[in-house]
């Protein structure tokens, strides 16, 4: 649905070029959520726009739709939807009116008929014929996000979606972004929110000038940090002696003891290759040497702490090719 092979977007800045986006290979799949993760400045927004026919790459290749960027850019701008980072509306103008105006540009058979079913989608109906000016943050960004989907397009690119929104006007937009998902549509999703990523894509690509890693989330985690367990048990002499036991268990690769200095459960943190299969034999051989077993729990890193390894480590490799 979206395929990109090297693209590249340079600016001119008081006579030096900045790198935006230097070499981008990516392919996105039909009907699944992607999220775009990459600090501030990473060239996350600079990719949509390139993507969506806004401004002309400096050098590579793009498709979205099976159109080509470059030759076919008014064709693609007519196939996608787009949310920027700001809204954009006419705030003097009615949230209906507001659609209205897109639903035409579009060119939508029913520009009525679609303008109610997204301000219905998105709670906005009952204030269809207030003007956009005085809605909340969160009522604007819904209304920017109605206007991106009125044309029914399947692959949409969503910038910072639920950036200050209050916390229900945010899931509400999530939700919004699932039922979106449902429909078999191609969600293009950059954010900074990583608990909004965890929960809405499929793969993540993790970007700063370049692409850095990409995959999903639990692929990513099981590639930087392997499978862990945390055994607790309660409280021993000697906790040195329990992790040898464990390290002796076929298949364990690592065992880190986490002994409280006051004297409370003992937590064993456990590095191995097949936890479904390794811990029952774990755990018998933590009985037979007299532990008491409180909770067997995998370790489960969050997305944050993915995002900020590879981060971090792309940043001492950059340092070290200096």
């Amino acid at each position: 649905m979206i395929r990109i092979e090297g693209l590249t977007k340079h600016f001119r800045s008081d006579g030096r070029e900045i790198r935006a986006v230097d070499g981008l290979d990516l392919q996105v799949r039909e009907g699944e959520v992607f999220g775009f993760l990459g600090p501030n400045g990473a060239g996350k927004t600079t990719t949509v726009r390139l993507l969506t026919g806004l401004i002309a790459p400096t050098s590579g290749r793009a498709w979205v739709n099976g159109l080509e960027l470059g030759r076919e850019d008014e064709r693609i701008r007519a196939s996608v939807g787009i949310l920027t980072e700001s809204p954009g509306l006419y705030e003097r103008l009615s949230a209906r009116y507001n659609l209205e105006i897109f639903a035409e540009l579009y060119g939508c058979r029913d520009p009525r008929g679609q303008v109610q079913k997204y301000l219905r989608l998105l709670d906005l109906w009952d204030r269809r014929d207030t003007e956009a000016g005085t809605f909340s943050k969160g009522m604007k960004q819904k209304l920017a996000i109605a206007r991106a989907l009125l044309h029914e397009p399947p692959v949409v690119f969503l910038d910072e979606p639920t950036a200050a929104l209050d916390p229900e006007s945010a899931k509400t937009v999530r939700e919004f972004i699932e039922t979106l998902r449902g429909q078999g549509r191609t969600i293009f999703l950059c954010t900074h929110n990583l608990d909004e990523a965890e929960r809405l894509c499929d793969r993540i690509g993790v970007f700063k000038q370049r692409l850095i890693a990409v995959d999903a989330p639990d692929a990513l985690r099981r590639q930087l940090f392997g499978r862990q367990t945390v055994v607790q048990l309660a409280p021993i002499d000697q906790p040195d002696r329990l992790a040898r036991v464990v390290s002796s268990v076929p298949g364990v690769k690592h065992v880190q003891p986490l002994a409280p200095e006051d004297g409370g459960s003992l937590q064993l943190v456990i590095s191995l290759s097949d936890p479904a299969n390794q811990n029952p034999a774990i755990v018998r051989a933590l009985i037979e040497h007299g532990a008491d077993v409180q909770f067997v729990n995998e370790l489960k890193h969050s997305l944050e702490d993915v995002y900020l390894s590879l981060i971090h480590a792309d940043a001492e490799n950059q340092r070290g090719a200096q």
